[in-house]
């Protein structure tokens, strides 16, 4: 048995939730749960993140290219997805009840990648560099697989006690809940329908205050929660409807810094370190960050991350706030 696949069993063996039929995010317990202290809040905080003084370089950036939009830099990759099926294969054997999927594992990777390179949750308002307090990554579901059916916000927040079995469950009961109704039956989309249905003057002016005070930080909770442009990482499965990892566009309104699109499971021949070549299944990946929250050098070791654990799918097992230990 490999060091990583030990350290794996000891901490997963009182982690590991018993099979159940999966529910919505807010009835889902982690093991241990325990709701960590967020920081005080200090002069020049906002509520959904902490001041950070930024160096030279980056504080100019943010006064010089004040849009998001002016600032996307594009990566993109192939993740080597022959390990986790296989890993995926013999778990959900052992679990028939419910499906862990790629996309599970890929949001999973997600928030272990920010959990361990800190500085993916970053943002920049108002001019000024703001760092999370919490990992949240957003996703959209289609509530039918239909041309023209409606389509809901989803925004998961995993804790550090999450593992891939505690999330898969969430994300399994949340698009469950959400397709009991082709409409939607409340939160962000409830909101959005009420904003859409007034006059278009009328809207203008709503829009250009609720902007003011996303600069100044003072949104509302009730305009900015379930929100995925204030999201770490908004995040499309492309592949789950057969289309390729494509680049998408930042937004200036909000503070996502970061949007994922994950493409088709396909095969592909790849060089491997020992210089053969083989036939793998892979992932295409697509990328778009925010330059100013760190540099290119930073993006790429952290994507490093996302194919290690890939790679070594049973480092999912683990909770999210034990460190993988990955040697970049």
């Amino acid at each position: 048995m490999s060091e990583i696949e030990r350290e794996t069993a000891a901490a997963a063996a009182a982690a590991a939730p018993d099979p159940e039929t999966a529910k919505p995010a807010e009835t889902v317990e982690t093991a241990e749960a325990v709701k960590p202290e967020k920081p005080k809040r200090k002069s020049g905080d906002r509520r959904d993140g902490r001041y950070v003084k930024s160096p030279g370089l980056q504080t100019v950036m943010g006064y010089l290219f004040p849009k998001r939009t002016d600032c996307e830099v594009y990566l993109n990759d192939k993740l080597d997805a022959t390990n986790l099926l296989a890993w995926l294969e013999k778990k959900n054997a052992e679990h028939p009840d419910y499906k862990t999927t790629v996309f599970h594992c890929a949001v999973v990777g997600m928030a272990r990648m920010v959990k361990e390179r800190p500085l993916m949750n970053r943002f920049i308002q108002g001019y000024r560099m703001y760092e999370r307090d919490e990992i949240t990554i957003s996703f959209v579901v289609k509530r039918r697989f239909a041309d023209g059916a409606e389509e809901s916000l989803m925004v998961l927040t995993p804790k550090d006690d999450d593992t891939i079995d505690t999330v898969s469950r969430r994300i399994v009961g949340n698009v469950k809940e959400t397709r009991k109704s082709e409409h939607s039956t409340g939160g962000i989309d409830e909101l959005l329908d009420k904003f859409a249905a007034l006059p278009r003057i009328v809207l203008i002016i709503v829009i250009r205050l609720i902007r003011i005070l996303d600069f100044w930080g003072i949104n509302p909770k009730a305009l900015t929660e379930g929100d995925p442009n204030y999201t770490t990482i908004l995040t499309s499965n492309l592949g789950s409807i057969g289309c390729p990892a494509v680049y998408h566009h930042l937004n200036n309104y909000g503070t996502n810094s970061i949007m994922i699109t994950i493409g088709t499971l396909h095969k592909e021949e790849i060089l491997m370190p020992d210089g053969t070549k083989q036939i793998r299944d892979v992932i295409d990946v697509g990328a778009t960050l925010d330059e100013r929250i760190a540099d290119g050098f930073y993006f790429a070791r952290s994507l490093r991350l996302m194919k290690h654990i890939f790679e070594n799918p049973e480092l999912l097992e683990l909770p999210i706030g034990v460190d993988s230990k990955f040697e970049y």
